[in-house]
């Protein structure tokens, strides 16, 4: 069939489209003079890139995926990385080091793809000093093994910057070694307890099978000697953070659930050690290990859900590793923590303010958004303070320390008491489990006394066998198992949902949640603006103009507006110049063109509302304005869930969109704006002092102190690797719109527990109306405690898939 004159075109535009994007990172390039060959580059960082792995034999990398560069090689300082040649400093990233080979885990945030993984471990290739390199791709942490007698640790890092591929370094990493494994003792107890409990049932079924003139019956007592050989390191080991947890749980005073199981466990074990001393039984040792092996591999995989992402963050996460000093002698590099009052510091375009301080030289054009919240950059001019956390956008500043980061604005705020509580502790206090333990270990104690005493009056040589047949049969382990393995089941539904929870206590808080708290800028909004125009409407070839004024300008206002104009072909400006923190200016042809704040513009009148930025040609003035955009799911989840909760907003942005948000959310709901992190903190505070429970959902660092007084907090990410404040659970961005019914399903858990344990009891029933009889045998007792066990496991998974299924929620796992 022949091609349509359409077809053509179509296909001729999309040949042209491809032709002008990028090799490397498939951004669309504004000019073809940078290019090799038929390959065409957006900036020269990327064919710099190119270069080398072309130089190096390593151009498999394009074609495991095309474009795999994430993003535009950004150019960096020459001496960025010069504080790495200080020994005292980089000592601190090693994980180990001889004096010359050294290994170094750095985190990555551009990995994204089968390409990265290839040529992140093909780095060897890239120089011989590297001997070895290999990626965790979930956690996005590259570990490298190197020679320092042929690269240095600044050399591997610039390279890795070169590539792409810069890490993230901040002072958390040189003042803590990240503990990037789960526990493995528990793994090992987990190992010894089913290797126990299935040899200690294979040497069982004999006994229970065999008759008294069978020939196993001439082996019995070995039998049993050998069971209780194998149940010593279960009891001893395997089930030792049982005692532990037990202990803990009494020296403050609460019998939590671990108490009953442990005295379970004791009375089990020692009355199998009484029966085997004497030859008058084989004891419940197959029941007990049993028991210790099914409750460990629940507790496993609860640790093991999430390894790579970090739930714990302070400000240390994002500070950096050292700055540069001003000193009479020169420039010198000093740790973070050694900064003093009064000190000079050096602070460039994209790097945080490290400490309170007062500008000395230069303007800042500063970002303080993860500190406040607010998205407007604010112009310091010199002489005027500085806050820790802002972010510089544009020239060198010259700055003195007024304090040091210890004392800091920001630093301050981890220093309220919301930061000194912890959280997971106070909710497993609170956890219903351990109420309902209370409950099961005093209705148990006294059914065993009425028992006691029964048996005292009738047929004392019964009191014993029966009182400790009860404790055996009635261990709360049932309960421990319902609770394990329903929020087992929920942590993998949430999860597979984009809702990552800290530990399984958070369900549990999430399900009695009634006021939930948003932040608006990067929580409700999203990184995408709405962009327009008001004033002189632009023409196409004016545009193109603009472009090309804009498109040199790292300024974030400049970037935006060159995506609000499209892509425009290049051309010469004579006299471009960029003045921070005011604007760039420029010429094509005989048309003078400022992009720029009103002053630098040089105009009076101010339009309606608060333009971004101000475009000024020849004599004609168009003003650009920046609108956030809320997240597609917003404006149906919101009134979803005005429907079953109360709702707030605090932001830390101008009360713009006060109007917009105050119908999303309804006349009832109270919208706070301009509020700090303490504001948003106190908010918390005085909800819960109403007898609130409430869960915070934010982004930024702004939002760290409300995050960790809430009841529960939620952080909203857009890739969970990243890094994010502490909080109790992190959210996926894509799966924002689910919130209603991941919390619906929260709520569910409750339910499901309870209907666990109600099939818990009347299994206990049913064995303590044996026990109390005196009649129960160790082979009842070895059918009865796993049927129990099996029984919970499935019905907590089917509830749990069920209510997942009814609250709209995929069952697939990723």
């Amino acid at each position: 069939m022949p091609i349509t004159d359409t077809e053509r075109k179509t296909i001729i535009i999309r040949k042209e489209e491809k032709d002008h994007n990028c090799y490397h990172c498939g951004t669309p390039c504004i000019t073809n003079s940078i290019a090799i060959d038929d390959k065409l580059f957006c900036c020269e960082g990327c064919k710099l890139v190119f270069e080398i792995l072309n130089e190096n034999g390593l151009c498999d990398y394009y074609k495991l995926q095309s474009h795999p560069g994430l993003s535009q090689i950004k150019p960096t300082r020459n001496d960025k990385y010069a504080y790495l040649d200080n020994e005292a400093i980089a000592s601190k990233l090693y994980s180990f080091t001889d004096g010359n080979n050294t290994v170094v885990t750095f985190y990555i945030p551009g990995v994204h793809c089968a390409s990265c993984m290839w040529l992140l471990e093909h780095m060897h290739k890239l120089n011989e000093g590297i001997v070895e390199s290999r990626l965790n791709f979930t956690s996005k942490e590259v570990t490298i093994r190197y020679s320092q007698n042929k690269i240095s640790t600044r050399q591997v890092v610039e390279l890795l910057t070169t590539i792409g591929y810069e890490p993230y370094i901040s002072l958390d990493d040189a003042e803590r070694k990240l503990s990037r494994n789960y526990n493995k003792q528990r793994i090992y107890k987990l190992g010894v307890a089913g290797f126990c409990f299935g040899n200690i049932m294979l040497m069982s079924f004999p006994e229970y099978l065999s008759t008294d003139l069978g020939i196993e019956h001439q082996y019995a007592f070995l039998f049993r000697i050998l069971n209780l050989v194998l149940a010593l390191p279960v009891f001893f080991y395997s089930a030792s953070e049982f005692f532990a947890s037990a202990w803990a749980g009494l020296k403050q005073k609460i019998l939590n659930i671990d108490a009953p199981i442990v005295l379970a466990l004791i009375i089990t074990f020692s009355r199998s050690i009484y029966e085997i001393a004497t030859n008058t039984g084989s004891g419940y040792l197959d029941s007990m290990t049993g028991i210790v092996f099914f409750m460990l591999i629940g507790r496993i995989v609860q640790e093991r859900t999430y390894q790579s992402i970090s739930f714990h963050r302070d400000y240390k996460s994002y500070f950096p590793i050292a700055v540069n000093v001003v000193t009479p002698t020169g420039i010198e590099t000093r740790n973070l923590q050694d900064l003093k009052e009064r000190d000079i510091v050096e602070v460039y375009n994209e790097e945080l303010i490290p400490a309170d301080a007062i500008i000395i030289k230069g303007t800042g054009r500063v970002d303080y958004s993860f500190v406040t919240g607010e998205s407007e950059p604010v112009t310091i001019e010199t002489g005027k303070m500085l806050y820790a956390g802002g972010r510089q956008k544009g020239e060198k500043l010259v700055v003195q320390v007024l304090k040091p980061v210890a004392a800091s604005y920001l630093t301050s705020l981890w220093n309220h008491n919301a930061f000194t509580k912890d959280k997971a502790d106070n909710n497993n206090r609170d956890s219903i489990i351990h109420k309902l333990s209370k409950y099961f270990t005093v209705i148990l104690m006294g059914m065993a006394a009425v028992t006691a005493v029964y048996w005292a009056i009738n047929d004392p040589a019964k009191i014993l066998p029966s009182v400790s047949a009860m404790l055996i049969v009635a261990c709360p382990c049932a309960l421990l198992l319902a609770a394990t393995y329903t929020n087992g089941n929920l942590l993998r539904i949430l999860s597979d949902n984009g809702l990552y929870l800290r530990d399984a206590t958070v369900i549990e808080q999430l399900g009695n949640i009634d006021h939930i708290v948003f932040d608006k800028t990067g929580t409700l909004t999203q990184d995408s603006n709405r962009y327009s125009f008001k004033g002189h409407q632009l023409s196409v070839e004016e545009k193109g103009w603009v472009y090309n004024i804009a498109a040199h300008s790292s300024h974030p206002y400049s970037k935006a507006l060159v995506n609000a104009l499209g892509i425009y072909p290049a051309s010469g400006a004579d006299g471009w110049e960029e003045i921070a923190g005011k604007g760039v200016k420029g010429r094509v042809g005989a048309n003078s063109i400022w992009v720029g704040s009103k002053a630098f513009v040089g105009i009076d009148d101010m339009p309606d509302g608060q333009p971004a930025a101000y475009i000024r040609i020849n004599e004609e003035v168009t003003a650009f304005y920046i609108t956030p955009v809320f997240r597609e799911s917003i404006p149906q989840m919101v009134p979803l869930l005005a429907q079953d909760y109360e709702l707030s907003l605090l932001s830390g942005d101008n009360n713009r969109q006060e109007k917009t948000l105050q119908e999303l959310f309804g006349r009832k709901s109270v919208l706070l704006f301009e509020q700090k992190p303490l504001d948003k903190l106190t908010y918390i505070e005085h909800l819960q002092q109403a007898n609130h429970k409430v869960l915070m959902v934010g982004d930024g660092l702004n939002d760290a102190g409300a995050l960790q007084q809430s009841n529960v907090g939620i952080t909203l990410a857009d890739d969970i690797n990243n890094f994010t404040p502490s909080c109790d659970a992190i959210l996926d961005a894509g799966q924002f719109g689910k919130l209603p019914s991941l919390l619906k399903l929260a709520r569910s858990g409750r339910y499901i527990i309870y209907f666990s344990f109600i099939i818990s009891i009347l299994y206990n029933l049913v064995g303590l109306g044996i026990s109390m009889t005196g009649n129960m045998s160790p082979m009842i007792a070895a059918i009865l405690m796993p049927l129990s066990t099996l029984t919970i496991v499935l019905v907590t998974t089917g509830a749990g898939s069920l209510m997942g299924l009814r609250a709209g929620l995929s069952l697939k796992s990723k």
